[in-house]
């Protein structure tokens, strides 16, 4: 016999954003340490590690929150897809939260390796923990870069999880969101470090700066860097979901639309319920 349940409300929404985020963060902040700090991989695994966690993340918060696990895609909802703006500041805490726990289990868990690769926590390892623009690459580069990832990065997860367009099946859009992260760390790497989310870099940086990184919220030049992860995704997601409707979203039925502001990773429950049997 199936028992009805209710919906798990805000608070368990925001338990879902922290839980989904620190994941996403265990796994890419991890690579990452792993790669420049021990020495063990290379650029393809922090690129294909940043994928997977991104999916194990979704599919760890996609039922109760519907996973934004990233600032920049609540906002984006909450403009084009009728997310409500009173979750918009709690959701993003809820991410920045869980990318700063996930990032403190990090730090603490190669602490001895980030001594012994740089003993004064400085820049030279602080791309571990929070992105950096590239050579040659101003600030205002780093910010067009930003936009033009996240604007990419938003376009492809409406398109994949639009219930009225063509839903991978099985359950299946937690993974294709994980490659669309793959693809854009391979493609779009180079000028700012691609954290298109606000969440995974401000949490993290702050995690760096409180356990020894003195310059963290700076760039190699003494540039207060730290705004343009933040400021950059938030307004290219926006583009990019803008983009989205313009060019797909208004031209597909209005059948089977999701609950406002839901990932279409799987059905959503009726509102106020959510059935198990």
């Amino acid at each position: 016999m199936a028992q009805r349940l209710k919906m798990p409300g805000l608070i368990g929404e925001l338990a879902a954003e922290f839980a989904g985020t620190a994941i996403l963060i265990l796994f890419g902040v991890g690579v990452v340490a792993q790669v420049a700090a021990a020495g063990t991989g290379e650029f393809d695994s922090i690129a294909w590690a940043w994928g997977l966690g991104v999916t194990l993340g979704v599919y760890v918060a996609g039922r109760i929150s519907g996973a934004h696990l990233n600032p920049a895609v609540t906002v984006a909802l909450a403009v084009f897809k009728g997310f409500s703006w009173r979750k918009v500041a709690p959701y993003a805490l809820a991410q920045t939260a869980g990318a700063f726990v996930a990032a403190l289990i990090i730090r603490w868990n190669y602490s001895e390796a980030l001594a012994r690769f740089d003993p004064g926590f400085t820049s030279k390892s602080q791309g571990v923990f929070s992105t950096l623009p590239g050579a040659g690459v101003t600030e205002w580069g780093a910010l067009r870069d930003q936009i033009i990832g996240t604007a990419i990065l938003l376009f492809l997860v409406l398109a994949v999880t639009d219930a009225r367009n063509s839903l991978p099946g099985g359950n299946l859009a937690p993974l294709i969101v994980g490659l669309i992260v793959v693809a854009i760390g391979m493609a779009f790497a180079a000028n700012a470090g691609y954290a298109i989310n606000p969440a995974r870099d401000f949490g993290p940086r702050l995690a760096s700066f409180l356990t020894g990184y003195e310059t963290a919220f700076q760039d190699t030049s003494g540039y207060p860097y730290f705004w343009v992860p933040i400021v950059g995704p938030l307004v290219g997601g926006v583009i990019g979901a803008g983009l989205y409707e313009l060019f797909i979203g208004r031209f597909l039925p209005t059948d089977d639309e999701p609950e406002p502001g839901a990932l279409a990773t799987e059905k959503v429950p009726a509102e106020g319920e959510l059935a198990r049997v």
